[in-house]
């Protein structure tokens, strides 16, 4: 996965844990798309310190994912579920009794509710 995109990733599971500082700054940086110069200007501070604070607030999230793995976890649990959605798909295609089809659906609609499952 595209670092920059990994990061987004990271900080939309991890983001509320970090200082309200390296929030500020990743969301500039990486949402807004600023340069580092950028950032530095709007908060009266050095490029370097700009730099620094992405450094860490990177290393925190990536830490957090480490220890927690959330977004492991999402990525393995949004395959499952695109996984058992084509079982019921392939089930519902081999003629099943009125009380099956009925069964099928209810599983369908369970799965529809725990979440997207593409990509």
């Amino acid at each position: 996965m595209e670092s920059r995109v990994r990061m987004a990733l990271l900080y939309d599971f991890y983001g509320s844990l970090l200082t309200k500082r390296q929030q500020d700054f990743m969301e500039l940086y990486f949402g807004e798309d600023l340069s580092l110069g950028e950032i530095a200007a709007e908060f009266n501070v050095s490029r370097q310190a700009v730099y620094d604070i992405l450094n860490r607030a990177e290393a925190a999230l990536q830490g957090y994912e480490q220890r927690l793995k959330l977004v492991d976890s999402f990525f393995t649990e949004k395959k499952r579920l695109r996984q058992l959605k084509q079982l019921v798909f392939k089930l519902q295609s081999t003629g099943l009794t009125q009380e099956q089809e009925k069964i099928t659906a209810e599983i369908m609609a369970l799965l529809d509710a725990m979440g997207p499952e593409g990509d």
